[in-house]
């Protein structure tokens, strides 16, 4: 066979397999900002009618089943605390054998305003802890993501303290409409990852903004 008879080989789709919302657990983080990764979890499962229970070979909320069109998913919120979150994902992705490039990582980010999604195929910790654990358990930064916009403290802080306490702070309750709204953008921007795959699903879903409310026209 010549090399005029050789076609090209499509780019292969990246499917996501295990879908893992980063949190910390205990009630007192419930709701909070660093802890949207759990809650999208949460409205994945709700949406799929996937069942969650603790797994502790996972050190994990876990859960699994099959989406219409049969494909096998898997969800984990781990339970190790953010700073080592990579722990239980990779406990995970051992035991499935599944491929770094097939995780999709979910997680807050101070950097995008509420009502903002930001799907990449791979990327940089940006000083976000659990994504620090996550790329050195699984030893690159080569996997899919997902950011949640959660804002900044309207003085915009730049000292540590306030920062953490932002982040460990509970959304507005016209925060918490918005953040609503966003989590159901999340299940159709991640639904369409498994479909067409993260490319298609960032082409469409990082350029949508879920209209303000009036908690965001004050700041």
């Amino acid at each position: 066979m010549n090399n005029t008879q050789k076609s090209e080989t499509p780019a292969e789709l990246v499917i996501p397999q295990l879908i893992v919302g980063l949190g910390n657990p205990e009630p007192k983080y419930d709701r909070t900002r660093h802890n949207i990764g759990f809650n999208a979890v949460d409205a994945l499962a709700q949406s799929w009618q996937i069942s969650l229970s603790e797994n502790r070979k996972f050190q994990g909320i876990f859960g699994e089943g099959n989406r219409p069109r049969g494909q096998k998913i898997r969800l984990l919120k781990p339970l190790t605390y953010m700073n080592l979150s990579g722990q239980a994902i990779r406990a995970a992705t051992d035991w499935y054998k599944i491929p770094a490039e097939s995780v999709l990582v979910v997680y807050d980010d101070m950097d995008l305003p509420i009502g903002k999604l930001r799907m990449r195929l791979a990327g940089s910790a940006g000083g976000h802890n659990g994504m620090k654990s996550t790329i050195s358990h699984l030893g690159t930064d080569k996997f899919p993501r997902l950011r949640i916009g959660i804002g900044k403290p309207q003085n915009d802080a730049k000292n540590e303290k306030d920062t953490i306490s932002f982040v460990l702070g509970k959304f507005s309750s016209e925060e918490s409409q918005l953040v609503e709204k966003v989590l159901k953008l999340v299940v159709e921007a991640v639904e369409l990852s498994l479909h067409q795959g993260v490319e298609k699903a960032m082409s469409l879903y990082n350029s949508r903004t879920i209209a303000e409310t009036n908690a965001e026209t004050k700041r």
